[in-house]
């Protein structure tokens, strides 16, 4: 990959990008930029506000790849428009940089799929920052049917209006995610199985898998077996680029962070919200109000 081009409206630092990175092809109009080079992939690090706007005209523009920062959007319709032009494109999106981007997910996939763990069961993931760090998303394979959530608390003084209570996500398949508060320690991600668990924190030891097992005298249990590589190592920028790339080259259907699961889990959260704010109450899934979003207290 090689960095040709980069755009800010602010000249003192667009100026500094270039020194650093040896760039003389500098904008002030992104616009401007898509026209004139012929970009393969397109980095947005803008604030949220921008992100939208710019992905749609990137692909107008023929760019093939593109990243976000995180959180990707504000509203439901901002998600709905850079989502959909990028579908209709063929254009990978990835939805910022998270832990669900680094390999050792796929690899919690691919054992899903080959019957490690048996039937999923149930899948139980933290809050808060769900759409912005959404990892149980990528275990759901269906379109999200409904949501139940409570104890959600009012715009916190830093800014967030993010979801801060409990709830259970079903999916049109049967998948149930439950999610609980942060104030249980330790397990972002818990896939529980007909045969066996496993449970990820980027804290500790990252991944552990857990097989339902026959001793010799017979006595069927549940013990702890090693995590085949590549086990979690980082969060880091590098691996969003290398989904992104796999989806470009046709080797992945999408990338692991896409923007349309970062979609779907913006839509749960508000959907939680919503549900909350009536007791708790059953909240069918698309929602119809698209101007409905979040506001954040970080990476705004």
């Amino acid at each position: 990959v090689d960095l040709v081009a980069g755009a800010d409206r602010d000249e003192k630092r667009l100026a500094m990008f270039g020194e650093r990175y040896g760039i003389k092809a500098l904008y002030t109009d992104a616009l401007e930029m898509y026209r004139k080079e012929k970009l393969d992939i397109l980095a947005i690090a803008t604030n949220t506000k921008g992100r939208s706007f710019l992905t749609v005209k990137a692909v107008e523009a023929g760019i093939k790849g593109i990243f976000t920062d995180k959180p990707m959007v504000f509203t439901l319709k901002e998600a709905d428009d850079m989502v959909n032009a990028c579908a209709a494109a063929g254009v990978p999106l990835v939805g910022g940089a998270t832990t669900a981007s680094h390999p050792s997910f796929g690899k919690a996939k691919e054992l899903i799929t080959s019957g490690a763990i048996g039937k999923i069961t149930s899948i139980e993931a933290r809050v808060p920052v769900m759409a912005q760090h959404q990892d149980w998303s990528y275990f759901v394979d269906s379109e999200l049917a409904w949501v139940s959530g409570t104890g959600d608390k009012p715009r916190r003084a830093r800014g967030s209006t993010e979801f801060m209570g409990q709830g259970i996500i079903v999916a049109k398949d049967g998948t149930v995610v439950h999610l609980r508060d942060d104030k249980t320690p330790g397990i972002m991600v818990r896939i529980s199985g007909s045969k066996g668990e496993m449970v990820f924190n980027r804290f500790w030891r990252g991944w552990r898998l857990w097989q339902d097992i026959e001793t010799p005298s017979g006595i069927k249990g549940r013990a702890e077996v090693p995590w085949p590589n590549p086990q979690w190592g980082s969060m880091r920028t590098v691996w969003c680029l290398d989904d992104l790339i796999a989806s470009m080259e046709g080797r992945m259907d999408e990338p692991k962070n896409s923007g349309r699961r970062v979609l779907m889990a913006l839509e749960a959260e508000l959907g939680f919200k919503q549900s909350s704010a009536r007791g708790g109450e059953r909240v069918e899934l698309p929602l119809k109000d698209r101007s409905l979003g979040l506001t954040y207290d970080w990476f705004r």
